[in-house]
């Protein structure tokens, strides 16, 4: 079975190395880790505790994964070593920002059975943990050979990814049916790993990590430096529109009310050229920040700007603290949306569009709480949300409160995971319990 696999990465690699090769030269990602993606893991020292590798694939799952490790490594839970590993440069990087001072940080590899089987023997784990899915089929076999339980935890499936995985059902199953146990974030994600060869009885709801990372709080630090150096108005209102995709952006600016300031912030860093491009002048914050911006606009020495564009990775939290409204992108256009609890938390009268499918679970609930704005017509809410700010602290407020209440994710996942380690858990049966799940 390993060399099935190995046959079929090997083919795969053969056919798109011209194209592979061209895609590393130009994003730069030949300068990756290739000891570490080669499964040339340095092995750990030997240690008394149970080890832990807790995997996410980029910086989402990885910042995803802050709540989990922090009650993991509190005071009086029972001792445990911790490796985290990540697939990504940004994953990675962002890892060993986060652990790097406390925990063991290393490279995920290609999933070719040699490399992997190096990487598990070097790392020695007594549990594997991945966030969210991120299962390979030799990670499962070389781990299910030496008996090591794999779980998946805030487990998802999406709409994109599972039409792929049933097509190739017949190869996946082994996979799915070696997994000690998953606790997936919706009902609609469990079956879809049932669907896949994952034995009931290991499959349980459990709600996404992604609440209880959320921070309520009214001021982010940074937040208001961010806003003077780029020489915006706080006397005007801003409008944020973060982690927006292709198309929105010239949307956004096309529709957006006279005297309404615009923050731009696209999801990916190499459209930041191509949104600058839409509006000539627009203020750019590696182009045009400096000390006293704020108070040479108030003066009269610099001429005022509507537009800007937040063209760094890591500063969303800033700028959604400073919007008077927050539009959350990516789903006003078919990519899936982007994830709206951030802005919500921070106490912001937040708009999504209808193409949401990547956090539908998340959005319905927002807005089954009243707490989300969801329109095809952003500009025309964030009128009236501007003549009517009673209207969205009230949104706002009431978003606030549904995060309050589904609150609690992270510390089921905490116990399943010394479940698990402890022999029990959803692998023998036993389920974690969950309040409002329905698991079979």
């Amino acid at each position: 079975m390993k060399r099935r696999y190995d046959l079929v990465y090997a083919m795969g690699i053969l056919v798109s190395s011209p194209l592979l090769a061209l895609a590393l030269l130009w994003s730069g990602a030949w300068r990756t880790d290739w000891k570490g993606r080669l499964g040339r893991t340095p092995a750990l020292p030997s240690d008394s505790r149970p080890t832990l590798l807790l995997h996410g694939v980029s910086m989402g799952e990885i910042n995803a994964t802050r709540d989990l490790v922090g009650r993991l490594e509190s005071p009086g839970a029972p001792p445990l070593r911790m490796v985290i590993s990540a697939t990504t440069d940004t994953g990675f990087e962002r890892a060993r920002e986060l652990y790097g001072d406390r925990h063991q940080v290393v490279r995920f590899p290609l999933d070719f059975s040699w490399m992997m089987g190096r990487f598990v023997d070097a790392v020695k784990p007594d549990l594997v943990a991945l966030m969210e899915l991120e299962v390979w089929p030799n990670l499962v076999q070389e781990c299910q050979g030496r008996g090591i339980p794999l779980v998946v935890i805030n487990g998802r499936l999406s709409d994109g990814s599972f039409p792929h995985y049933r097509r190739a059902r017949f190869w996946m199953k082994p996979m799915f049916r070696g997994l000690a146990a998953v606790a997936a974030q919706t009902e609609e994600y469990a079956q879809r790993f049932r669907d896949l060869g994952t034995p009931p009885e290991r499959v349980r709801v459990m709600d996404t990590m992604k609440w209880d990372t959320a921070k309520l709080v009214d001021e982010v630090e940074g937040a208001r430096e961010l806003g003077e150096l780029m020489g915006m108005d706080p006397q005007r209102p801003l409008v944020v529109a973060g982690s927006t995709g292709p198309g929105e952006e010239k949307a956004l600016i096309r529709e957006k009310p006279e005297g309404v300031q615009l923050l731009l912030v696209p999801r990916k860093p190499e459209r930041f050229e191509e949104v600058a491009r839409l509006a000539p002048g627009m203020m750019r914050w590696t182009e045009g920040p400096r000390a006293g911006a704020a108070e040479e606009l108030e003066n009269g020495a610099v001429p005022a700007r509507d537009l800007f564009l937040l063209d760094t990775m890591g500063e969303l939290t800033k700028a959604y603290a400073l919007a008077d409204v927050a539009i959350v992108g990516r789903s006003f256009v078919p990519l899936g949306g982007s994830d709206p609890i951030e802005p919500v938390a921070l106490g912001k009268p937040t708009i999504m569009g209808p193409r949401h499918e990547n956090f539908r679970e998340v959005v319905s609930a927002l807005a089954d709480g009243g707490g989300i704005w969801i329109t095809d017509r952003p500009m025309e809410a964030v009128r009236e949300l501007l003549a009517d700010p009673e209207k969205g602290r009230a949104i706002a407020e009431a978003g606030r409160e549904v995060i309050r209440r589904r609150k609690g994710a992270t510390e089921r996942y905490v116990e399943l995971i010394h479940q698990v380690l402890d022999g029990g858990g959803m692998a023998n049966g036993d389920g974690v319990a969950v309040e409002g799940s329905s698991a079979p």
